[in-house]
């Protein structure tokens, strides 16, 4: 069976990632459970959303992410039992490209380059289960769709959830 697995918010803690530079940078003590049901721009006041969208053009942003914890050791598991792909949109942001292959090289090394899919559009995913974060990718997706939770899409409804990788582990494993 293939699995395609997204990095931002499934693998990578982008989100995470976004409020940390945003408080180092504004000295502001902006959280997690503040951010719930919200990208992190939407929640800042309007002169400072800018410079929370510029993070993803920023050198080193997406190469310095932390992985989602247990992603690494479950993505292990499921690897040996799927052909798993990584499946990432990665065209928006000129940094991305690189800096993703390079993070899944550092994070993910059992993941082979081949599997790997840099796109920009994963409406061309044809396979059996994807795990994402968005739901309008899993939208277009024939197969089994299971919504990676991310604190801005704890109100999303219509999709299999798993919360953490842990429970992606008891869904699949």
């Amino acid at each position: 069976m293939t699995l395609f697995v997204d990095m931002d918010e499934v693998l990578a803690d982008t989100y995470g990632a976004h409020i940390a530079l945003y408080n180092r940078e504004f000295g502001e003590s902006l959280s997690l459970d503040s951010c719930k049901g919200s990208e992190v721009w939407q929640m800042v006041p309007e002169d400072r959303q800018a410079s929370i969208r510029k993070h993803a053009y920023t050198d080193g942003f997406f190469l310095d992410l932390a992985p989602i914890r247990d992603s690494k050791d479950v993505l292990k598991e499921l690897a040996a039992k799927y052909e798993v792909y990584i499946a990432s949109a990665a065209m928006e942001f000129p940094n991305s490209l690189r800096e993703k292959s390079e993070w899944l090289d550092m994070h993910f090394p059992y993941i082979h380059w081949k599997n790997r899919i840099l796109c920009g559009d994963k409406g061309i995913l044809k396979g059996d289960i994807l795990i994402d974060d968005r739901s309008y990718n899993l939208q277009q997706f024939d197969g089994r769709s299971i919504l990676f939770t991310s604190p801005h899409n704890v109100n999303s409804n219509g999709f299999e959830r798993a919360d953490t990788w842990l429970e992606v582990a008891q869904k699949l494993l």
